[in-house]
């Protein structure tokens, strides 16, 4: 009998052991999916962090290479809200402060073919692809290089609120670049007063 119940306990201690064993080995493995999301979760923000630094890095390269307009002389980092880049199929590239110089740009050089034409996005400054853009014509603020301000939206809600709080109207790229083809002699006429009037208060003041 004594030899029989020490067999029973020995039993239910190995058993016991084992239990624990199996609950413990249980307990390691339940934080692999815990780990395993948390992993997905650091490569997600590596990734948008990749990208936003990618995007900022190409804005910052666009403005190195073209400091100012060409055309204008105009600073494009202090108009960078309205700025466009031309890429062309040879290589070469084009550096606008806005849309009436690339318009000027695209005319004069017809025989080259843009591979990319790029704009600013008004909020975030950052360069997006000018044809997908949600563009707006019009409104209260100041255009660059133009009286009838034309201005891009990478999402057509910021474009919207755009429109409630300054007005203007949604259009195509095509009716944007249309527009300042229609406005180009306004403009060009506009341009050249000022500048004819900021010489002349230049001579006046000396």
């Amino acid at each position: 009998m004594q030899a029989s119940f020490k067999k029973v306990v020995f039993k239910k201690l190995t058993y016991r052991h084992k239990s624990a064993q199996i609950n413990i080995s249980m307990n390691e493995m339940q934080p692999a999916p815990r780990r395993k999301v948390m992993m997905r979760k650091m490569c997600f923000v590596v990734i948008a962090m990749f990208l936003l630094t990618g995007t900022f890095a190409f804005a910052q390269e666009d403005i190195h290479n073209h400091p100012s307009c060409p055309l204008c002389g105009m600073d494009r980092a202090k108009f960078s809200h309205g700025r466009m880049l031309i890429e062309y199929d040879d290589g070469t590239s084009f550096g606008a402060c806005s849309l009436h110089c690339a318009a000027v740009e695209l005319a004069v050089n017809i025989d080259k073919t843009p591979k990319m034409i790029w704009v600013a996005d008004y909020d975030t400054k950052q360069l997006i692809d000018a044809e997908k853009a949600v563009w707006v014509i019009g409104g209260s603020k100041s255009g660059v290089m133009t009286k009838r301000a034309k201005w891009a939206f990478e999402k057509k809600a910021d474009a919207d609120k755009f429109i409630a709080e300054n007005g203007g109207a949604i259009v195509t790229f095509d009716q944007a670049i249309r527009s300042a083809y229609e406005d180009m002699y306004q403009d060009t006429k506009m341009i050249r007063d000022k500048r004819k009037m900021m010489k002349m208060n230049k001579m006046q003041s000396k």
